[in-house]
This record gives C-alpha cells, structure tokens and sequence, in this order.
C-alpha cells in the first residue's frame, strides 16, 4: 500500500539520475584479457580512399560500434609491420645483406653495397661501422654470405673474395673482364660475367677452398640469378635460376656430373629484375622449392620446381606496383617466405590453411631488403628506402586480410564525409546526456575511475593497498590498460527525446582529433557533407544536418537545423543554422549549391549571409530522404520506403524534374553511383541492387511542365514514371549499412565495396570477359549440389531470399571448391574441361584483381 507508493515516489526518473552518477566505474582487477576476436559490429557507415598519405593503397574507414565503445576502424590492406629501428646512411645504397655468426647463428654483419663502396656494420647493443671485417669498402659489394666453414665470402665487380681466419684469398676476374651479377650461400657461389660467362664455384668443407666447378657461356647477357638456400639434409641446392635478357627465367642443375646443365626454361612477359628460390613448407616435413621472378614491368611470376628433373609447374604471375619488383628471401611466423618489392612491400608466403598467398605489408615503399636475426629479434627484415636503413617485424596476430587501427569516438558514429585533407564525422546517440552534462553530474565514464566508491554518508571504507595498486599502473602498458576498462554509458535522462551529439574534424594521416564540437542539449547530427557555393569561390564549407528533441516512438522532433561550418585555425567555426521543418537526414553538394532532403522534399540552397536562401524544392517524395548523391545535373536520391529516384536540375526552369523511379518499394539504406545512369543500393532487408536509368529517359517527361512553378513543385510519384530496369539483384543476408567504389591494390579492379551491420566487409567485382561469367556460372551450377550445406538451405534460393538472383555468382560458393577434397575437385575439373589447377588459378586470379 503505502510503503510501495512511497517507495514509487522515491524512484522517480529525477533521483535515479541524481544518484546514479554515485557508481563510478571501475578497471577489471580480478579478470585478465587472453584473446578476442576482432570485430567490426555494428559497422553503420565506410570510406574509401588513400587518405594517410605514402601508402600506395587505400584504406577503408569504417565507423564501427554504439555509445561509448564506438570507434573509427582504420583497416588497411595487408599485414602489420612493427618499425623497431631506423637509422640514416651516407647515400642511398644498390643493395643490402646480413651476415651470420657460426657460434650463434645470429646475425653479426649488416652490409650495406653503395655504388662506388661498402658500409660494414657490426650488430651488437648498438649498430656501429667496423673497418676490420676483412671486406673490401672501396668497392661494391654484388653479393656476401657467411660460409659453412666458418668464413665469409664477398662478391664485388673485380673478383670473389673469401675471408677466413682474418686471412683472404681472392679469385680475380680474367683479363678485362668485370662481374655484373652473382650469388651465394653456405655453400655454393654463383657470378655472371659480362658476355652472359656464369662461372660456379663450391666450397671443400674439408680443405676450406672454394674450387671452381664449371662454367657456362649462355649466349646472352644475365640480368639476375639466384642459387637458393641449401635444403635440410643436403650438402648443395640442387637449382640455380637465371634470369636473362630475351625475357626468359632458365633453371639450371648444380648437381654433380650435371652442373650448369639447363632443366627448364618459362618466357617472361617482360625484363626479369630479380630472382629468388625459396623453400616454402608445403606439408608437414616437406618444403617445395618456389621460384619468384620480379619483372621490370611491376609484375612478379611464381612457379613450383619439382625436385628431381628441376621443371617448372603451372606459373601464376600478379602485378604489384609501378616500380620493377626485387625479390628477397626472410623468415616470417616461423617458416620461410620471398619478400617482393615494388611500389609497395609483399611477402609471398604459405599461410595456416596450406595455401601460398601474395600479401602486401602495411608499410612505406621499400629499396632493398634482407632477413635479419638477432637474440631479440628473431625473425626480422632489414630493408633501406632512399637514405635510411630500418629493420622491422611483420606481425602475424591477424592473418586476415586487413589490418586495423581504432579510433575511439564519443558518440554512435552516423555519418562521415571529407573534409579538404580531413575528415569529419557526426556522433549521436538517443536517450543519452551530453558530456558536459556528465562531467558536471561527477560521472566518469571511461572505467578508469578510482576503485574505491564512495558512500553518500561516507561511512563505506574498503581495505586496499594504494601503493601497490599505484606500481601495477605503473608498470602496464597501454594495451593492457585498454583491455582492463570497461566503458559504461552513463545515466539516462529523465525526459524522452534527449539526444548527446557532437561533430569531430579528424587528420587522417595522424589520426588525431582537430577539433570537435559538442552541440546544444538534445540536439543530434545526423549527416554531414562538404560543400563548395558558386558564389563563395572555391572555399570548402562544412554542412552537418540536425534535429532536435526527436523521438522515435511517436516519430516527432521540435526542430531540425542545417549547420554550416568553415575551417578555420584548425578549428571548426559555425558560420550559421538555417531552420528547416523537416529531419534532414541526407546532404550533397550539387551544381555549386548544396541539396537537401528534408523530410519529404527535395530542397536546393544557396549561400545567404544569415542563412541559406532557399532556390528550389520538390515535394513529392513519397517517404522521407535517406540517402542522396550528386552528378553533373543529375541527383540520385533514396527513399527511406520507396527505393530510388533520378532527379534531373533543369537550371533554365530552376527545377527538379524525375526521371525515373524504382519499380519496387525498398527500404533504402545506403547507395552508391556506378556511372552516370547506373546505382547500387542496399536495403535493411539485406539485400543488394543495381539499377539503370533505361534508355532514352534522360530527359524526362516535359510535356506538362509549366512555367509557373518554377520554385516549387509537388506532383505525385505515379506508375506513369519511367521505370528503373534492375540489372543486378543479390541477397547478402545482412543489413548493408554503408557501400562505395573503391580499387584496394595497385592494378587492381575497381569493386564495389560493402559493410553490414554485423560487421562484414564484402565486395561485388564485376566481370571483364564473357568467357569468365560462362566459367563461373558453370561452376556455381556444379558447386550447389556438392557444397555441404550447414543449414540445410539451398544456395540459390538463400540469395532469392526476397527476389530472385540475377546477374551475381555467388563468390563464397565458388572459393568451396578449394576446400573439397582432391578427387571431388577432380571430377567437378573434368567436367569442366579444365585441370584442377587451372580451377585454381582462376579462382586465385580473380581474389587477386580485387585483394
């Protein structure tokens, strides 16, 4: 009775916000982080672009996460690279190497070849030049290794020269001629004379001497050879490759009694640059000797030598920048790889699943390259680029494709646009207080408070040890510290409708906050875009949508805003607020002014001095605007309902004319402009489209177009609109929140690229031949009754899921073949009239066009 209604009295939505602020959160004391899976749930939003400056190749911003563990994911393509040193050199260097310790097998020389000299260092607590190594430094070093018997041998134009003991002997070159190429290891050297003259050498463990073992004229000038690692078990590499000027790579025996003698031989689409034999794990207990050749023309060829007769198998070639490709061996994740230099760094290495993979590394562009090793760093690269000299690790915690770095934001991220050099994002969450407010409440919402909460009598005492707490702080690093707070939202206001929101100006290349803005209590941004007024000159302003005091359930709201900002001093600065009587929810830059969607209508402003000066509308839109974008005069609009719409500005009426509408009312989420007749969209029921502006609908209809209504016009969308034809119709089973076209590698193809709520990154590649729809199509026919099935489903009525598939292969399907087992491969390959290594390789040269 009364105790209850007293107690009902007592819990109003006032105390418990004026109590609730009393819980501080606290740092995890009793629990650990061990592993967690990378997410990035609940993606609403992606941008694509080269924005960081020095990459070669974009990166994907996606804005992942709700409230206060919200974040801004930098996801780039390729694995991790940690730098641990960097140093400058005295010119820029033709090629670098490491020198192993017999004793521990570290390194214990780095040696740096310039054009005219030889830079020794010495590896130890520091990185110093010596002058007592015993190599020649008034000359170029073209190759050097650490022998099996304890010495050393180093390759320079005039001769060969072995060190031992602090004693050298010294092969020299006969008569006038000079050395151009060569290679060596443990046990073997190789050099290449001008004329195409490859001499062989091999060293006696016995007696310590480098006996010359043949030689062989090959008619034609060598442009690069390699003579491989010496296998476990062996006394020699079986194979040298030589690459040579008539673009052919040719593989040579080292055999005994079959030295120098040609096994195979590949012709080259291009020059070869630089070759390299590595000993890649093929299955548990065995390697396959790989053959990389990086090509002048940015392209590197790999191919497989079968152990005895020293054949190459099937090649498989990809191109990986503009610059002409250097190969190297390393050690990464415990197995061996070739490191491939081009406009980027790559590593072609064999990944957990047993499948050589090409991947780049997320770093800047690379000269030269080496492996190096040392007691703290064991599986390390040491690389030159221009005039410095840098050792790094690549990092393997995620074999993934991408990589990422996180950004935390305030706020649930829902829109995001460039800025000039910038970029800019609008945060806003419902039913939430601003962070002002908080502050001002004593809330601290970062977990990071203090552990010991206070009572509101102050009565409350709980033993700790300060001091010792205080030494663990001290002692964590900043991943651990991350991975022990626990972010919590905060107090709930006591009225519907408020709304925490805030505008952040971030620097792409630092990621680093420049500004950000925290709006007015209750007021929420909900899109932004750059925008350049005709009668501003080229000046790039900042317009950000707003609503205030909306509620979802009923849907209302008391005002709705459009800001416009300039950059100034690194800041942003409000130039000024047009009052609107809709939500606007969707902007673009269009023909020197900016469009709107407010609500229902399709508005087109100008530059006031006070405010924005309204110079066309159209107000049939059947729902309200939700995504909007922007081409010559053209505009492409999305119903939140009613699926697209094409807009033509006819500036002589000073109108908005439709085009064409969609023929199906879908609930648009997010689109993207294909050309200037073609969208993609999403839906929230998971599916995606293409649609076409049919021919001869350019135009519009202009029969009952009156002089009359120049400023407004509010006719109905009715069935007698030009229809839009659907090319493409495909069900991806997930909300898709955010598309945009993007090429992710040099070379690559342009791909349309998607994210859903769940946190899924997908792409739609489109097909260049007709040979290759026919390949796929046959082999998504086949793949659909082998495939098992995890649910039951079957694979084409799941992508028919609301309409049926049309003109897409299912990706995910056709990469099922390289999981089946041989002899299902085989007979689905026959069937196909191809091998299964051709099935492969097409399945791998299609994932290579887009990653």
């Amino acid at each position: 009775g009364r105790g209850a209604a007293d107690r009902r009295a007592f819990y109003t939505a006032e105390r418990c916000g004026s109590i609730v602020c009393e819980f501080v959160p606290t740092r995890l004391q009793s629990l650990r982080l061990v592993d967690g899976l990378e997410n990035l749930s609940i993606a609403t939003g992606v941008l694509v672009g080269e924005l960081a400056g020095g990459e070669v190749s974009p990166q994907i911003y996606s804005l992942c996460g709700t409230g206060p563990r919200s974040t801004l994911r930098i996801l780039r393509h390729g694995l991790a690279v940690t730098e641990l040193a960097t140093s400058s050199l005295p010119g820029i260097p033709g090629s670098i190497y490491t020198i192993a310790s017999p004793d521990t097998g570290y390194d214990k020389y780095i040696v740096v070849s310039f054009a005219d000299a030889t830079l020794v260092l010495s590896i130890g607590d520091t990185v110093e030049e010596v002058n007592d190594s015993g190599f020649l430094t008034d000359v170029p070093t073209l190759a050097c290794a650490a022998l099996a018997d304890g010495g050393m041998v180093q390759i320079h134009p005039g001769g060969v020269r072995h060190i031992k003991d602090n004693q050298a002997k010294e092969w020299q070159c006969p008569g006038l001629k000079r050395i151009e190429r060569a290679t060596t290891n443990s046990m073997q050297v190789i050099i290449a004379l001008a004329g195409g003259e490859i001499n062989y050498f091999e060293l006696d463990v016995v007696s310590g001497i480098l006996n010359e073992m043949g030689q062989k004229v090959m008619g034609l000038e060598v442009e690069c050879l390699d003579v491989g690692p010496v296998p476990p078990g062996r006394a020699r590499s079986l194979f040298a490759a030589v690459g040579c000027r008539d673009d052919t790579v040719r593989i040579l025996a080292l055999s005994p009694g079959q030295t120098l003698v040609q096994r195979s031989s590949h012709l080259l689409q291009s020059r070869p640059y630089s070759v390299a034999l590595a000993l890649l794990p093929s299955e548990p207990g065995h390697v396959d000797t790989t053959l990389s050749v990086g090509l002048d023309n940015g392209s590197a060829m790999r191919s497989t030598l079968d152990p005895v007769t020293g054949a190459m198998g099937a090649p498989s070639a990809r191109f990986l920048g503009a610059r002409p490709v250097n190969t190297s061996r390393a050690r990464v994740g415990g197995s061996a790889c070739t490191v491939l230099l081009s406009s980027r760094p790559w590593i072609c290495r064999v990944d957990g699943a047993g499948k050589t993979t090409t991947v780049p590394l997320s770093y800047a562009p690379l000269d030269h390259a080496c492996a190096f090793t040392s007691e703290a760093i064991p599986e390390g690269i040491v690389a030159t680029a221009g005039e410095t000299l840098r050792i790094v690790t690549v990092e393997l915690a995620s074999e993934g494709a991408f990589n990422q770095t996180s950004v935390p934001l305030r706020y649930t991220p829902r829109g995001v646009c460039l800025f000039g050099d910038n970029i800019v994002l609008v945060e806003s969450d419902a039913n939430d207080l601003g962070v002002t407010v908080k502050r001002n409440m004593g809330f601290d919402g970062s977990g990071s408070g203090d552990k010991k909460p206070k009572d509101l009598d102050g009565e409350m005492d709980i033993d700790s040890d300060d001091d010792d707490d205080h030494e663990e702080d001290d002692e964590e690093d900043e991943e651990e510290a991350a991975a022990k707070t626990t972010p919590v939202r905060g107090p709930l206001p006591a009225t519907p409708g408020s709304w925490a929101s805030c505008i952040r100006l971030l620097s792409p290349t630092t990621t680093e906050t420049l500004d950000c803005l925290e709006l007015a209590a209750s007021e929420a941004a909900l899109c932004c875009c750059s925008v350049q007024f005709a009668s501003r000159g080229a000046e790039v302003l900042l317009a950000v949508g707003t609503v205030t005091h909306m509620t979802h359930h009923p849907v209302a709201h008391k005002a709705a805003h459009v800001h416009l900002y300039r950059h100034a001093g690194g800041k942003l600065v409000l130039l000024h607020k047009t009052l609107v009587d809709g939500v606007v929810a969707a902007l673009s830059h269009f023909q020197g002014k900016l469009l709107v969607g407010v609500g229902g209508a399709l508005r087109l402003y100008e530059m006031g001095k006070k405010q924005l000066l309204l110079k066309c509308e159209f107000r049939g839109m059947p729902s309200m605007v939700k995504t909007m974008q922007a081409a010559g005069d053209r505009a492409y609009i999305g119903d939140i309902r009613h699926g697209i719409h094409y807009f033509r500005y006819d500036a002589s009426l000073n109108r908005l004319i439709l085009l064409a509408n969609d023929s199906l009312s879908r609930c648009i989420t997010c689109q993207e402009l294909l050309d200037l007749d073609t969208v993609a969209a999403g839906d929230k029921f998971g599916n995606i489209c293409v649609l076409r502006l049919p021919t001869g609908a350019a135009l519009g209809n202009t029969a009952h177009q009156g002089q009359g209504r120049t400023l407004w016009d509010v006719s109905a969308l009715n069935r007698s609109t030009t229809q839009l034809e659907m090319l493409c119709h495909y069900h991806v089973g997930e909300i898709v929140t955010g598309m945009t076209r993007a090429s992710l590698v040099a070379g690559g193809a342009e791909a349309l690229i998607y994210v859903t709520v769940t946190g899924r990154i997908g792409a739609l590649l489109p097909f260049t031949s007709r040979d290759d729809v026919d390949f796929y199509q046959e082999l998504e026919v086949k793949l659909r009754g082998e495939v098992p099935r995890p649910t039951g489903r079957d694979p084409q009525a799941f992508r028919s899921y609301y309409v049926p598939i049309k003109h897409v292969v299912d990706g995910d399907l056709c990469d099922a073949f390289a999981s089946m087992p041989y002899g299902a491969q085989k007979k689905m390959a026959d069937s196909l009239d191809r091998t299964v290594g051709e099935v492969l390789k097409k399945l791998e040269d299609t994932r290579n066009g887009l990653l």
